[in-house]
């Protein structure tokens, strides 16, 4: 259902790397790239990510309660996401590790949360067995 997020951006060529950086290691790239947006996934393929400076030429500015959830394929790839993030400007919001209890299915939610350099809020997860 969904297609893609944006997410605002003060410095999109500043901000571009961190995400970047993430597409590479979830093993996509770059699906558009304009002067005020880019966006990151593969067309036709999950939902995207895009950075863009807002529209109406105001600053960008964090929504409270607003995060983008990147899915992992295991809780390694999630700690990876996480150190890509810190290693690329963005700030810690919690170190990756389980966050709750196992399902009937014997699946744990495993995630980690961080912030881009605009401060927006991102984290990368999964479902494990631990």
């Amino acid at each position: 259902m969904i297609g893609y997020v944006t997410l605002g951006t003060n410095d999109l060529q500043g901000n571009a790397p961190f995400y970047d950086a993430l597409a590479k290691e979830m093993g996509v790239d770059r699906m558009m790239d304009f002067d005020s947006f880019i966006a990151w996934g593969n067309p036709g393929g999950a939902a995207g990510v895009a950075l863009t400076k807002p529209f109406d030429g105001q600053a960008a500015t964090v929504g409270n309660g607003t995060m983008v959830a990147l899915e992992a394929k295991d809780p390694e790839q999630v700690a990876r996401l996480h150190a890509i993030a810190l290693e690329n400007g963005g700030s810690d919001e919690g170190a990756p590790g389980p966050r709750g209890e196992a399902g009937a299915d014997g699946l744990t939610f495993y995630a980690a949360y961080f912030r881009d350099r605009d401060g927006n809020k991102l984290n990368a997860f999964c479902m494990a067995k631990l």
